[in-house]
């Protein structure tokens, strides 16, 4: 069902406009989260639930996209998966108390989930499939911008007006993608003659799921904050994800009518692609975890300047896409990419370490450019290969797993690398004050020349002495995080250092190799 000329490229602006605005609200509320903090009256730690609740209907509705597309027509989904995000964000904007926000964010989670997966299926059909490479890059653009504009966006707004303006912006992108949805996404055949009566609801499975992964969810997001295991709810609801996921596997594989058809899995490109989909989740999510707050916390840098921060290495891998589109369409293997692309989140990680407080703008973007690059060469032949060797009608279910294995994979990264940031912190800080010490003359040299600025300042002995001790102390915490952020790098690169060896299992897609030597010989 390629559509083609105008038509074509007005459903791919709509679809990708659609999954960057669901994306771009994955990372755009994380530097809102001290003004919404203030303006609602509220902890930062009860108003991260505004993240939480947003992943945690994401996560459970994107792997069940493939079965609303079918109950409900997929067009049909998809337009009214916009107006639900598009509504709630207007309901997000205009929240007055905490608990209102979180549970229109967890609304608007609901419908964002289908705008990603969804919108690659309705791209996919928008070519054929020796174009897909190229769809695949168009797409991955996508996914690259979301995370990536969200810290710029927010910044920005936050830095010149107020945090509602983060989910208003939201309404007529909405609106419009609703109407060109409307004009010019069409109807798969078999949509318009959808029979309810003989599509079973797998009720049972989808409550497994919804018990499983929104439990796995609430620990990957919250398990830091409440002390994991030391948390007897975080241990409930550890044992109710393990349970949850257990039985929707077994329900699902002995289903006749599955909401999630796990049989898929089966297909060894799908079930390689996503892991390694999985594990590059991982560098996309915490890469964009880590830099703003180190660069915040330790440099300074302004919500406005941490997001331009980003922006020439995003512009490398928008340069980049498309090559390598244009690669795969051409015969050049997947594997040989993502080799490429895991070699320079390595790299990334070893450059992004050796950074130091001092690092100016400029110092950071080597390695962020190396990232942009590394996505690029990641992201598009894992987005093509993931569904090359699937049936038509399989497609929709192995779309949403791979998009799943995304979103849980960056999930999973910034639960981990949250998790290892704050014990280096505790373990840096305790050998960073066993060197302050009155035998350290480095340490009592420096404390003298603290206390003696406070005095000449016309504060008494005793408060500049104090206020000396505090500083070297607010000097100790900030050298700690710093050298906790770097450590985090070197987590993550060793991460992909470690997971290298599933590129081999990587096979060639031969189609795409044969279409190439077809277009070759005819081009001579």
């Amino acid at each position: 069902m390629a559509y083609k000329g105008f038509a074509k490229w007005i459903v791919v602006i709509t679809v990708v406009s659609a999954a960057v605005m669901e994306l771009l609200d994955t990372s755009i509320v994380n530097v809102a989260l001290n003004q919404m903090s203030g303006n609602l009256g509220a902890s930062i730690e009860d108003i991260s639930w505004v993240i939480t609740a947003y992943a945690i209907a994401n996560v459970i509705v994107i792997p069940l996209t493939g079965f609303f597309a079918a109950y409900f027509g997929r067009k049909n989904y998809y337009i009214v998966s916009i107006i639900v995000f598009t509504i709630a964000s207007y309901l997000c904007g205009n929240s007055t108390s905490l608990w209102e926000l979180v549970f229109f964010r967890f609304v608007q989670g609901i419908g964002g989930g289908a705008l990603l997966s969804t919108s690659q299926a309705i791209l996919f059909d928008a070519f054929t499939y020796e174009e897909r490479p190229i769809a695949s890059a168009l797409f991955g653009m996508g996914i690259v911008m979301g995370p990536t504009l969200g810290p710029t966006l927010g910044g920005i707004i936050i830095d010149h007006y107020s945090w509602p303006l983060i989910f208003n912006i939201n309404i007529p992108i909405g609106i419009i993608a609703v109407l060109l949805t409307i004009a010019y996404v069409e109807k798969k055949p078999e949509e318009h003659a959808i029979d309810k009566s003989k599509l079973h609801v797998d009720y049972t499975g989808i409550l497994f799921l919804i018990i499983g992964i929104g439990s796995m969810q609430v620990v990957l997001e919250r398990g830091q904050t409440d002390d994991w295991l030391q948390s007897a709810y975080i241990r409930n609801l550890i044992i109710s994800s393990i349970a949850g996921l257990a039985l929707f596997i077994w329900w699902e594989l002995r289903h006749p009518s599955p909401a999630v058809n796990l049989r898929v899995m089966k297909n060894r490109t799908l079930a390689v692609s996503s892991m390694l989909t999985f594990v590059s989740g991982i560098g996309l999510f915490c890469s964009v975890f880590v830099i703003p707050l180190l660069v915040q916390r330790i440099s300074g840098f302004t919500p406005t300047l941490t997001g331009e921060l980003l922006i020439p290495g995003a512009l490398a891998a928008f340069v980049m896409f498309p090559i390598v589109g244009k690669s795969i369409q051409n015969g050049v293997p997947a594997r040989t990419f993502v080799a490429i692309g895991f070699s320079m989140f390595i790299a990334y990680s070893w450059f992004a370490s050796k950074l130091n407080a001092d690092a100016n703008y400029w110092d950071f973007q080597f390695p962020l450019i190396l990232r942009g690059i590394g996505i690029s060469m990641l992201t598009v032949p894992l987005i093509n290969q993931a569904v090359s060797d699937l049936k038509p009608f399989q497609m929709p279910q192995g779309i949403a797993i791979n998009n799943m294995a995304r979103q849980l994979g960056g999930s999973f990264g910034i639960a981990m690398i949250n998790t290892y940031i704050a014990s280096r912190v505790a373990n840096h800080r305790n050998v960073l004050i066993t060197n302050i010490t009155d035998t350290n003359p480095l340490a009592t040299e420096r404390f003298a020349q603290l206390q003696q600025g406070f005095i000449s300042k016309g504060y008494g002995l005793i408060d500049a002495k104090n206020m000396a001790m505090a500083a070297m102390n607010n000097m100790v915490v900030k050298q700690s995080f710093l050298l906790s952020y770097l450590d985090a790098f070197l987590f993550v690169g060793l991460f992909f250092l470690v997971t290298f060896p599933l590129i081999f299992l990587v096979k060639v897609n031969k189609r795409n190799v044969q279409i190439a030597a077809k277009a070759a010989a005819e081009a001579h």
